[in-house]
């Protein structure tokens, strides 16, 4: 079994971990009805559509 050399410093260590608290950015994609950026896999909160049909009723102005 593989052994360290040396003991590793307490900066070292937490240098390794702090890429995995790291967040990462919201993956946007564009609406394919009305083309507002949102949230992928999620109902368009401009115009309510998912996946080519109406989900939520949308108020008209």
């Amino acid at each position: 079994m593989a052994v360290p050399k040396r003991k590793s410093s307490k900066s070292r260590a937490r240098k390794g971990r702090a890429g995995a608290r790291k967040a990462s950015p919201a993956n946007l994609r564009n609406c394919s009805r009305c083309g507002s950026p949102g949230l992928a896999h999620t109902v368009c909160e401009n115009c309510g559509f998912y996946g080519g049909r109406e989900v939520i009723e949308k108020a008209e102005f």
